[in-house]
């Protein structure tokens, strides 16, 4: 027990004080997802195509980048999927070997303080009132929502009832998330005893994304982005990296890391950039180029590509990275608060591209606020009591 703590603390401190042994390439790649994000939901509000960027950067590319936050949160799937089979490998050794008492409770003190935290400010503001923070759906109610969002089902819950608040709605993705790290320990301690049919059946799994999403074809637009079965096969595809990273310690010596970086790459920028050409020729079967240029790119990055590619701009990305779930989380506030500033001001929409650039400052200030003052603190307070008891 006493050395499962000092690893828990050893993590924590890596993790704080951004440990060079942190894998910079999945950073800039959580980086970029929360970026896209964050540019989404205010691009909903604030259309960049319609500022005078359009008169810089093709419309194409502008229309692109606003409409990706969909396809962003599937990258942040894969890299789940991808973090913690290595750290189920790197603290257990075996998949078989996982102890589910210490996985759940690390996941607790990562997830829980800063869920919690959310949710009671949440049900705060709504009984207050306060503007686009009320939920008013006649078959929607607080209670139910609170529950919702405690036990991983927030996305089958606005599947069913329909969108809630904005702050509300971002944890549809963590609902998956949630039933991901619940059941992924007992799984390994059973398909687990046997790697390869583990790796076989995470495999295929993985690759059945586009059948996934064909199934839900006629369910409506809500639940086909926000249905487990879709999200867990792209975390899927992160699990098959990791057991493929493992197996490939002789990556950085040879090319073959080269060529997964680069196909990695444009695959992942071909679904950002054109996922409509995609979609014309692939249909479903689009969304299984991003998961898999995601997960070649992250097992490229484990092979040491990064520091190839990686060069020192990229360094608030990788902050954003760093922070992404904190962001995630809080990002909300600051676009409901920048539109609402936005509105008042009448300014026109030529310079409106400002307040996206402002909600990307403002909120990985919050991010790096709520990281420091709260989650951070809250993470080494809560796990040191989950490990001990």
């Amino acid at each position: 027990m006493l050395k499962t703590l000092r690893w828990f603390e050893t993590v924590s401190s890596a993790s704080a004080t951004g440990n060079k042994r942190r894998n910079q390439g999945v950073d800039v790649i959580r980086g970029v997802s929360i970026i896209l994000v964050v540019i989404n939901h205010m691009a909903l509000r604030i259309p960049l195509a319609r500022t005078n960027l359009a008169s810089i950067l093709p419309s194409r590319l502008l229309e692109a980048v606003g409409s990706s936050g969909h396809a962003a949160v599937f990258a942040f799937f894969v890299i789940s999927g991808f973090l913690i089979t290595q750290t189920v490998l790197g603290r257990w050794k075996r998949l078989d070997g996982v102890r589910l008492a210490q996985f759940y409770a690390l996941r607790a003190a990562r997830i829980l303080p800063c869920l919690v935290a959310l949710v009671a400010v949440l049900a705060l503001l709504d009984l207050m009132g306060a503007p686009d923070y009320v939920i008013t759906r006649p078959d929607q109610s607080l209670p139910r929502a609170i529950f919702a969002a405690l036990f991983m089902h927030m996305n089958w819950y606005e599947g069913h009832t329909g969108y809630l608040p904005g702050n509300w709605d971002v944890l549809w993705s963590l609902s998956i998330e949630e039933a991901f790290y619940l059941f992924f320990p007992l799984i390994c301690l059973t398909v687990g005893k046997r790697p390869a049919i583990f790796a076989v059946l995470v495999g295929a799994f993985a690759l059945s994304l586009p059948l996934l999403l064909d199934a839900l074809s006629h369910e409506p637009r809500i639940w086909r982005h926000k249905a487990y079965a879709p999200g867990m096969s792209a975390i899927a595809m992160g699990v098959s990296a990791a057991l493929l990273a493992r197996k490939c310690p002789g990556m950085k010596s040879s090319a073959l890391f080269h060529l997964a970086g680069w196909a990695g790459l444009c695959m992942t920028l071909l679904m950002f950039l054109a996922d409509d050409i995609l979609s014309a020729y692939l249909g479903a079967g689009c969304m299984l180029v991003l998961t898999t240029g995601v997960a070649l790119l992250l097992v490229a990055f484990q092979g040491g590509w990064g520091n190839v590619v990686l060069t020192p701009w990229t360094g608030w990305v990788r902050r954003c990275g760093v922070l992404s779930y904190e962001i995630y989380l809080t990002h909300m506030f600051v676009v409901y608060t920048l539109i609402r500033v936005y509105a008042w001001s009448g300014c026109g929409l030529r310079y409106a591209w400002l307040w996206t650039a402002l909600a990307l400052f403002m909120s990985l200030r919050l991010g790096s606020i709520v990281e420091k003052t709260f989650s951070t603190p809250a993470r080494h307070w809560f796990g040191r009591r989950l490990i001990a008891e």
